[in-house]
């Protein structure tokens, strides 16, 4: 048993780790293999092993996601947010490690060791890069609304996997050699001091007349034909059973439509109360009326639950067409119309669709896309397919290769387009003549904000100019645009930056004053940035290397496509 991390978790970390864990868990789905079929025997269960842990099975999703997720929220400091794809492979190259670690018989983490990691996490470091008491504190504060507990066990146990792993990062490690010039570049991206003022001018402000001719638009066509290109579609019609149809034969009882409500509270909010505008506020909340908040919204829960079970009859219809078609070995044509008529069906055509966007008249849904481009002309009808407002089963007509469209088809959106790259260009001509009014004005003595403000005025358009902060790009302002940092390598002292263009704004940044850190070893932040790159450039190998394990496993056992019959 571990003692200090025990009770040293026990007293404070509980809340806070229950947040990190349970609470931003990523859920990752993998799909293996074959998708499922349409109810004739095709539905098989694929095992995916990766290392110690079977990716076909949601406990070891969650076990290898989940704890991947609470290490890289303590090893950022970035508590929610973080991007899946990283998480996804952090958590394959963290077991890729963990498996290192157990075949050169690494031992268990010591309470010292984990006690010590924990120390050290950025979550709880200070601006000196020490443990920060008052940061901690402030962020168990902010935490303890969460209700919901864990254990120091599992919390030590991924602590204690973190430091395994790191053990071995250690032992994969190369020298990690440096040049004095490397330390001194990066030192002095880092630590420079910035004082700028930037000017955005206003994309959607800027307008243009432009009246493009027949010749433009063709070729402007046939020179991004490949934006154009129609992917395959599926042309189908469909059986419709809405679940409206099928509500008279639904009853609910007054138990029923509780039990519903207290299952789905979330789902019926309370209408919020209107007050006269002569009643007098009070600070003491009302006391809750579990009742009366039933009773507000009883109709809405009752309609619900209605409309839910109407959905499943809706399906059972479906399902039951779809059966008697294969029952009764029904054949496309005349055939399937006979059939349909007998069975007082009238099929409604669907507007051809793609794969990644279904039939906008069964809600756009994308699984009931790739249930269609399932079928062909042997395999002519789906089983019953769920959407919002009811149930379906699809019959295929044909299924239309991608093409080229002609002009004509999408001349609106090919003129859109065009209008739209031509106002672009425009845009960047009009930075380019904005900059270079403005460096004229700043050489005469003239200020950046009334500078660029009167050029903006004469040339027709709004700019928003402001001052920033001084900052270095270690600590850079919480909101700095991005796209300033993009600028300053390029920038010295009293120089403007070009336009930098993004969705909705033209960005200049003016670099008011600039200055350079001390890049002599003398200075303590030389030893530390000297470090920091020597640590990156160590590791490179070992990360290179758990890569290459990754992309291994992952490939040794992958499912095997089955030959076709």
């Amino acid at each position: 048993m571990i003692s200090w991390i025990q009770r040293y978790f026990q007293h404070h970390f509980k809340t806070i780790f229950a947040i990190l864990l349970i609470g931003t868990i990523i859920s990752f789905v993998f799909t293996i293999g074959a998708s499922p079929g349409l109810g004739r025997g095709d539905r098989r269960f694929v095992e995916r092993e990766f290392f110690t842990y079977n990716l076909s099975l949601p406990d070891d999703q969650a076990r290898l996601f989940g704890d991947a997720q609470l290490s890289a929220s303590l090893s950022t400091g970035r508590f929610g947010g973080l991007d899946q794809d990283q998480i996804q492979n952090y958590a394959f190259q963290r077991a890729a490690a963990l498996h290192l670690a157990a075949q050169w018989h690494i031992p268990a983490a010591t309470s010292t060791e984990i006690a010590d990691m924990v120390k050290t996490l950025p979550a709880f470091v200070g601006q000196d890069g020490q443990f920060d008491p008052k940061a901690y504190a402030t962020f168990r504060d902010n935490l303890k609304t969460n209700p919901r507990g864990l254990t120091e066990a599992e919390i030590a146990r991924v602590l204690g996997d973190d430091v395994r792993a790191e053990k071995v990062q250690k032992l994969l490690s190369g020298p990690g050699y440096i040049l004095p010039h490397d330390v001194k570049t990066l030192l002095a991206r880092s630590e420079t001091t910035w004082a700028l003022a930037t000017g955005a001018v206003d994309y959607k402000e800027f307008k243009v007349d432009l009246k493009p001719a027949d010749a433009d638009l063709t070729k402007f066509f046939e020179e991004n034909t490949f934006r154009y290109r129609i992917p395959p579609q599926v042309v189908a019609a469909y059986a419709d059973f809405p679940s409206v149809n099928y509500l008279p034969a639904v009853s609910v009882t007054d138990a029923e439509v509780r039990a519903f409500y207290d299952a789905n509270p979330s789902r019926f909010p309370k209408p919020p109360e209107v007050k006269p505008a002569d009643d007098k506020k009070t600070d003491t909340p009302p006391k809750p009326d579990p009742a009366a908040d039933f009773a507000a919204v009883k109709s809405q829960v009752e309609l619900t639950l209605k409309l839910e079970r109407a959905q499943k009859f809706a399906m059972k219809a479906a399902t039951d067409l779809s059966l008697a078609l294969y029952t009764n070995k029904v054949t496309g044509g005349a055939g399937l119309e006979a059939f349909l008529t007998k069975s007082k069906v009238t099929p409604k055509p669907l507007a051809p669709f793609a794969r990644n966007a279904g039939p906008a008249e069964l809600g756009g849904s994308p699984e009931i896309a790739g249930e269609a481009f399932k079928l062909n002309a042997t395999r002519f009808y789906s089983e019953g397919l769920s959407y919002p407002g009811g149930a379906a089963v699809l019959f295929w007509k044909e299924t239309q290769p991608e093409r080229t469209p002609l002009l004509t088809e999408v001349r609106e959106k090919v003129s859109t387009d065009y209008l739209e790259g031509e106002r672009r260009k425009r845009f960047v001509e009009l930075g380019k003549s904005i900059k270079s009014q403005v460096d004229a004005r700043l050489k005469a003595g003239e200020q950046f904000g009334p500078a660029i403000e009167a050029v903006a005025k004469a040339a027709g358009v709004k700019v928003e100019a402001k001052p920033v902060p001084n900052f270095t790009l270690r600590n850079p302002p919480q909101d700095l645009d991005y796209s300033v940092m993009g600028s300053l390598d390029r920038l010295e002292k009293g120089q403007v930056s070009d336009m930098v263009v993004t969705a909705d704004k033209g960005l200049f940044v003016y670099a008011a004053d600039k200055q350079a850190p001390d890049l002599s070893e003398t200075n303590p932040q030389y030893a530390t940035t000297r470090t920091q790159l020597t640590t990156y450039t160590s590791r490179m190998g070992a990360r290179a290397y758990i890569a290459e394990m990754v992309e291994a496993e992952l490939k040794r056992t992958e499912p095997k496509a089955e030959k076709a019959n």
